[in-house]
């Protein structure tokens, strides 16, 4: 005995996939383009800082430090 689901329920699941699905490939794409590029994290830190805070402790949970002294670093210097 199959158990099959009703239409809604079928539509109501494809969206929430489709939401999760997009959400994933955003946060992807955000943090590739974050992790190249010095003016963009600028902007985000102008914009959106709490993102560049979880950016900063992802990378500084990873391994990979020293990145928010450099942008602070440059900044200063660039205020200067």
């Amino acid at each position: 005995m199959a158990c099959t689901l009703h239409p809604l329920a079928k539509k109501i699941f494809k969206g929430v996939l489709l939401a999760e699905l997009v959400g994933i490939f955003g946060a992807y794409f955000l943090f590739k383009k974050m992790n190249a590029s010095q003016d963009f994290r600028q902007t985000m830190s102008k914009k959106f800082p709490f993102i560049l805070k979880v950016y900063y402790k992802s990378t500084e949970h990873s391994g990979m430090y020293g990145i928010r002294e450099q942008d602070q670093e440059k900044w200063l210097n660039s205020k200067n």
